[in-house]
């Protein structure tokens, strides 16, 4: 897997990231902490 991994508490930025386990999407303003995945938990993100 290629890409930059974003976590959990982290500030990415404004755009949608989709999980590295479930590939569930969520979507981010610019201020916003990258919560952990509403579907399972996990907490490692790339941009998608």
């Amino acid at each position: 897997m290629s890409g930059k991994i974003y976590k959990t508490g982290q500030k990415p930025g404004n755009g949608t990231y989709c999980c590295t386990n479930c590939h569930t999407s969520v979507t981010l303003g610019g201020s916003d902490k990258m919560p952990p995945c509403p579907k399972c938990s996990n907490n490692e993100f790339t941009r998608g």
